[in-house]
This record gives C-alpha cells, sequence and structure tokens, in this order.
C-alpha cells in the first residue's frame, strides 16, 4: 500500500509526458502492478527469500522531466523494451553488471538529484499559484512526515482526491478508463529517444533502485544468492511490460526493508512470506489502475507534481547527501547535477544523458593530480 500510494502519481505523469494517452497510462500502471507482483510472488517462493519488486521511481521522475525528449508514446516504449533487454543482459553478463556498480557514485547520484529537483520544486510553485488546492496537501504531509512519516505521502494522496473532487466534481469517475484493461502499445525504435531515455532509465534503475535494493536484502542477511536471476527475470519481463505501456520494474529497496525487516516476521526464514503477500496484493491494486489514472488526468497538472515532488523529498536528499559525501568529488557532483538540473536538449538528446557524459569527463580530467615534486635536500 506504501508503495503504490507513494508513487502511482509520479508513474502516470511520466508515462503521459512522454505520449501515453489516458489508457495507455492506465494500461502501464496496470500491467507494472501484475508483472511486480507475479515476479515477488514466483522468486521470494523459489529461493523463499523476501526478493519484493517494484516499479522504477526515479526512471519514472526521469520520465516526467523528459517530456521535450518524445512525444511519441511508441518511441518511448522502443526506449523502455531496450532498457529491460539491458537489465536482462546486465544478470546474464557479470561483467557488464560489475561495470555498472562501478559508475562513480557522485556521478550517479548527482545525476538522480538533478532529475529529481524540478519535480521537489513543484510543491513549491503549486502553493503559490493554486494556494486553495496545494497548500492542504503540503501541510497535510508535513504535519503527518513528523507524527507519522510512513503514512504522509498516501494521505496527502488521498486529500488530493478530496481536493479534487471538490474542485471539478465527481465527473472524472466516468471519464477515465476506470475498468482495468491492457492496451497493446506497438514499439518503434528511435536511437535519439533510446539514447536520451533509454540509456538513462537503465542507469538510474540499476543505480537508484536494484543495487540499493541487494544493499538492503545483505545489511537485513538476505544476500542473494545469485544476482542473475533476479535481474534476468524482472529485465524480460519489463521487456514484455513495455509492450503495454509499463517504463520497467527493479528490485524494491526501501519497501523492501518493510518485508525482508524483523517486523515482517519473528524468524528469520518465514519473512518471504511478507513478499509472497505483498506481490498478491499488487495484483489487486492493479484492479483499481483505471481509477488512479482518471484521478490522476481530471487533477491540475500542477497538482500532480506537487503531490509527486512531496513523495520524492527523501530520494531527493538521499541523492544529493551521496553525491556530496566525498569532499574531492564535490565539483564533479555539481557540474554533473547542474547540467542535469539545466534540462537542456542537444542534438535531441536529454540532459541526463549528457550530465552522465559531462560528469565522466569532469571526473577524469578534475580527478588527474599532478605527482608532487620530489622535495630537495640540503647540500
Amino acid at each position: 500500500m506504501t508503495g503504490f500510494a507513494s508513487s502511482f502519481a509520479i508513474v502516470i505523469a511520466g508515462l503521459r509526458a512522454v505520449g501515453a494517452t489516458e489508457e495507455q497510462a492506465a494500461s502501464g500502471l496496470l500491467i507494472l502492478c501484475l508483472t511486480q507482483g507475479l515476479v515477488a510472488i514466483v522468486l521470494s517462493w523459489r529461493f523463499r527469500m523476501p526478493l519484493s519488486f517494484a516499479w522504477s521511481t526515479p526512471g519514472a521522475a526521469l520520465l516526467v522531466t523528459a517530456e521535450a525528449t518524445t512525444g511519441d508514446f511508441s518511441a518511448a516504449v522502443g526506449a523502455f523494451i531496450v532498457c529491460g533487454a539491458l537489465i536482462a543482459v546486465t544478470g546474464a553478463w557479470p561483467a557488464l553488471g560489475r561495470a555498472i556498480t562501478r559508475i562513480p557514485r557522485p556521478i550517479a547520484s548527482a545525476m538522480l538529484a538533478g532529475i529529481l529537483l524540478p519535480i521537489c520544486i513543484a510543491p513549491v510553485t503549486a502553493s503559490v499559484a493554486e494556494p486553495l488546492l496545494a497548500l492542504p496537501i503540503v501541510i497535510v504531509w508535513l504535519v503527518l512526515s513528523r507524527l507519522a512519516p510512513r503514512w504522509a505521502v498516501p494521505s496527502a494522496m488521498i486529500v488530493t482526491a478530496i481536493v479534487v473532487a471538490l474542485s471539478v466534481g465527481t465527473g472524472w469517475l466516468g471519464a477515465g478508463v476506470v475498468a482495468p484493461q491492457l492496451s497493446f502499445v506497438p514499439p518503434s525504435f528511435d536511437l535519439l529517444v533510446i539514447v536520451s531515455l533509454g540509456l538513462p532509465l537503465f542507469v538510474v534503475t540499476m543505480a537508484g533502485q536494484n543495487v540499493p535494493g541487494f544493499a538492503v536484502l545483505s545489511t537485513l542477511g538476505f544476500p542473494p544468492p545469485r544476482p542473475a536471476p533476479i535481474l534476468i527475470g524482472s529485465g524480460l519481463v519489463s521487456m514484455g511490460g513495455a509492450l503495454f505501456g509499463g517504463h520497467v520494474i527493479n528490485l524494491a529497496a526501501l519497501t523492501a526493508a518493510i518485508m525482508a525487516g524483523p517486523d515482517a516476521h519473528p524468524e528469520h526464514a518465514k519473512r518471504w512470506i511478507a513478499a509472497v503477500a505483498g506481490g498478491a496484493f499488487y495484483l489487486v491494486l492493479g484492479l483499481g489502475a483505471g481509477l488512479a489514472t482518471a484521478l490522476v488526468t481530471a487533477s491540475p497538472p500542477i497538482l500532480i507534481t506537487a503531490v509527486a515532488g512531496l513523495a520524492l523529498i527523501g530520494a531527493f536528499i538521499s541523492s544529493v547527501t551521496a553525491a556530496l559525501e566525498t569532499p574531492e568529488h564535490r565539483p564533479v557532483a555539481a557540474i554533473t547535477f547542474l547540467v542535469v538540473a539545466s534540462g537542456i536538449v542537444i542534438g535531441g538528446i536529454g540532459s541526463a544523458f549528457w550530465g552522465l557524459v559531462v560528469g565522466g569527463l569532469a571526473m577524469l580530467w578534475l580527478g588527474f593530480r599532478r605527482r608532487p615534486a620530489p622535495a630537495r635536500t640540503a647540500p
């Protein structure tokens, strides 16, 4: 419930930003719920470990900021398929997996922070532009962040639904595709869209979700036997789900701690049951994908972006902290962050890709140190 309510609006807003219709966005949310639920059930049962999966929230945030990259959803679906294929190849090719996990942390974290910045600013701009709509949401989130942090974002979404109902009436209940249904999207493969959307989506999903997901499991005493089944399985399923509008699924990170921690079950060996139950519940939540999409579609866009910004503040703080953790790499992190946050598009390729390139070049150049000259000895 926490994972769904805290970020489904980001997923829908991201899919709509890259050209999905309301029906296609509803289909995308539905297929994401189905695929991540099924993969969690199968792999958790197979390995008797709490392997929970989720859609890529950083990836959805990337889609929100990639509106200028493409308005052709079929091209975006092609980029989703390439991203899923890269994840599967990473699992099958250990050398590639090691290379991805060795992307310098300041660069990867700064890239994610740059992607999140425009979204995290939205609560401020919405509070000024639409104070009667946005301020109640922000206030509820702020109060519950102090009293009940886990329910702050879900409660903000409930207030959003109330605000939308009061402002636009209940007509949106019949306007959207409320009944769950899948919509096939034939893909097209545009090299520029793949480079500016597919590759950054792969990087932020690996660096922002899969790698931390493995770390959370290890910290809680569940080191996966091999990453290959997890990455290959989620990558192949993501490729199939992309044909129905889903962007990508990955190993859960933050919500994984709920199901793999001691609160799930006192006995370490029985916590896998929580991940299976969570996967089954996602199948049920998928039935509400059309209703959720109708709500988001009826809401003022700035309001949904504001709610997404509230949900992503924690991720923004974590990414900024990780980017600036090492003093000698702070200039590189700042350069990467500024390039990505600028939103530039060069040659049809978006700022997330250019941030990686410029950040890598800056690290190579600024990381170079001349050897100190040998000290002269007195005669």
